[in-house]
């Protein structure tokens, strides 16, 4: 088994790298790999795609890679392989982005990404530290996980799904803002699960062996 952690030079890799290692030691899920290669990830079992910065930014640096957002697209909704998006790689899962100018997403989960209005003005825009997620919905990546579990946040931006079945967590930030999309074999999560201590790496250790 091989999970692709895609390398666009727009994700903090490194941290996220040591956790992916570390949980699938624990759960023996197989071989974690940091790749920009389109014939990678299109062999990879299970696909992560990081991000962080402005959305127009990441997508960019995601498509100027010749096959690569192609390879992605094709692994995910031709292969049906798992998919994880963190931070701005969520984001990505969106119908269109509008951080700057309007970008469109891969559009897996119908949406708008928007910048956060909390209601009240003490609290600053980006969001940035710990949250205690609310669950909205059971999910696999989510086993041992409940509500008041804590996620560590940094983001200015966040999806306002269409769908509420898509939604599966939020937290409260002036109001709700979403934490964890999903559907089918994809997942996306706007916190960063790898640098959430325990719940965040018990849920890539649950992501290394899901089997929708």
């Amino acid at each position: 088994m091989i999970t692709a952690l895609i390398d666009y030079d727009s994700g903090n890799l490194h941290s996220a790298q040591k956790a992916f290692e570390r949980m699938t030691k624990e759960v023996d899920g197989g071989e974690i790999v940091v790749t920009s290669d389109p014939d990678v990830v299109s062999k990879a079992d299970r696909i992560v795609l990081p991000g962080d910065g402005a959305f127009p930014h990441c997508r960019a640096q995601l498509f100027a890679r010749s096959g690569l957002a192609d390879a992605v697209v094709e692994a995910v909704t031709t292969r049906a392989r798992p998919f994880m998006g963190i931070c701005v790689g969520m984001q990505m899962l969106a119908t269109t982005g509008h951080e700057y100018e309007e970008t469109p997403g891969f559009g897996w989960v119908a949406g708008d990404i928007r910048k956060i209005t909390p209601s009240d003005p003490s609290l600053k825009v980006p969001h940035m530290g710990w949250n205690d997620l609310i669950i909205d919905a059971p999910h696999p990546v989510l086993s041992g996980i409940q509500s008041g579990d804590h996620a560590y946040f940094v983001h200015s931006y966040a999806m306002q799904v269409a769908n509420p079945a898509e939604r599966i967590a939020h937290v409260d930030y002036g109001g709700d803002v979403t934490a964890i999309i999903g559907r089918d074999t994809i997942i996306g999560m706007q916190f960063h699960p790898e640098k959430s201590q325990d719940a965040g790496l018990r849920m890539i250790g649950n992501f290394l062996t899901w089997t929708p």
